[in-house]
């Protein structure tokens, strides 16, 4: 079995700071790229960032140059560090992750339960 929690998530005012966390636990044998993706009321899940396991990023346009994604391999955990928040980046957030474990055959992808951040004008 393996799980994904997310942590760090809250209501913060426009130009303030997050740092969400979302560490992998379970029968790992190894992660390849994770991920975070959010999805705002009435609109469609969306892509925020991605990191391989290599540690290679990118980012949707709308975040480049205010949030960072980072992951620390030995703690099987994946960061997201957001930076002058706007309003409209208030929006439930995932983690997603390509995982190999001994309990599944394959590569498979999990998500997290999801973290609710909330930006105030």
């Amino acid at each position: 079995q393996v799980q994904l929690v997310e942590s760090g998530g809250g209501l913060v005012q426009s130009g303030g700071s997050l740092r969400l966390s979302c560490a992998a636990s379970g029968s790992i044998s190894s992660i390849n790229a994770m991920d975070w993706y959010r999805q705002a009321p009435g609109k469609q899940r969306e892509l925020v960032a991605i990191i391989s396991s290599g540690g290679s990023t990118n980012y949707a346009d709308s975040v480049k140059g205010r949030f960072t994604i980072s992951r620390d391999n030995a703690k099987n955990t994946v960061y997201l560090q957001m930076n002058s928040l706007k309003p409209e980046d208030t929006a439930v957030y995932y983690c997603h992750a390509a995982i190999s474990s001994s309990s599944y055959v394959g590569l498979t992808y999990f998500w997290g339960q999801g973290t609710q951040v909330t930006v105030s004008s």
